[in-house]
């Protein structure tokens, strides 16, 4: 089953799907954090038949919710009421970071134009943690 990993931020969506049988997540491309979001993700989830949603769970280091963990389980409600799709939340402690250090990624700054790419490989980094705990 494939499944599609969401890396939820307030401007940028970053997004990744899973190879068929659901064992590695891949980056799939950004999308601006608009209301036009939740429609581009359903047309992707046709369109690729996603047969699960994993969304990284953004809370402070204490633990608690932040305004963006706010957001995306917004996000997260809406599609699974959408789609009756299960929808998962995996931490995304320190994806972002870990993407930027990946080998191959040139981009340390926070420049709009270098850090796209690092969205979607975010969400590939959350939706592998959770397919390799859920395995």
């Amino acid at each position: 089953m494939r499944h599609l990993g969401i890396d939820y931020g307030s401007k940028k969506i970053g997004l990744a799907l899973s190879d068929e049988l659901g064992t590695m997540g891949f980056p799939h491309g950004i999308i601006a954090s608009t209301p036009a979001a939740l429609a581009t993700v359903l047309a992707l989830i046709e369109k690729e038949g996603v047969g699960a949603v994993v969304i990284g769970e953004s809370l402070a280091l204490s633990g608690e919710q932040n305004p963006i963990a706010r957001e995306a389980h917004a996000f997260g409600d809406a599609l699974a009421s959408r789609t009756n799709l299960p929808v998962y939340y995996e931490s995304e402690v320190f994806t972002t970071e870990a993407a930027r250090q990946a080998p191959g990624k040139m981009e340390k700054t926070r420049s709009p134009a270098r850090h796209e790419p690092v969205d979607a490989s975010a969400a590939a980094l959350i939706l592998t943690n959770y397919l390799s705990r859920t395995l």
